[in-house]
């Protein structure tokens, strides 16, 4: 095999491996808390500051406001996330766990926001800068128009 086929194979297999440990961690939560990775990194982020803003937590994932809103919406439902509506100004809303949702928080596996955000939060300045430039040629030919997806978290069930 020449160096380049090499590489290659390598990639593919690291990047096999992030997959599959990130799919791991989210199923092992699922099964452990009976909600999703990006639903129990939403209650991290609540959990962490409470009151917090719809706007505030989408920032915070780095996800867009509707997948947020969507996320907790759920997270409602299930009777782990309660939505205060700020009196002066109806339109804002804070976020705060409720005592159902503390418990979840408390009883879940870590990393609570997900095994990639906790890893790329470990890696030093030039390592990130390196592997965003091999991920920018990399969705440069994998997917060039969807810039949407990046905008999603991996385990996004509602």
């Amino acid at each position: 095999m020449d160096e380049l086929n090499q590489e290659r194979s390598q990639a593919l297999q690291g990047l096999r491996v992030v997959m599959r440990a990130a799919q791991r961690h989210s199923m092992q939560i699922e099964k452990q808390c009976g909600v999703s990775g990006a639903q129990l990194w939403v209650m991290q982020e609540i959990w962490e500051q409470p009151g917090l803003r719809m706007g505030e937590l989408a920032a915070r994932m780095s996800i867009h406001q509707t997948t947020a809103s969507n996320l907790v919406e759920a997270l409602v439902k299930k009777s782990h996330v309660r939505k205060v509506r700020d009196q002066p100004d109806q339109r804002v809303v804070s976020l705060s766990l409720t005592e159902q949702g503390q418990a979840v928080i408390a009883a879940a596996p870590q990393p609570a926001r997900g095994l990639l955000p906790g890893a790329l939060a470990r890696l030093d300045g030039a390592s990130l800068a390196q592997l965003n430039a091999g991920l920018a040629a990399l969705l440069a030919v994998v997917a060039p128009d969807d810039q949407q997806a990046g905008l999603q978290p991996l385990s996004f069930t509602m």
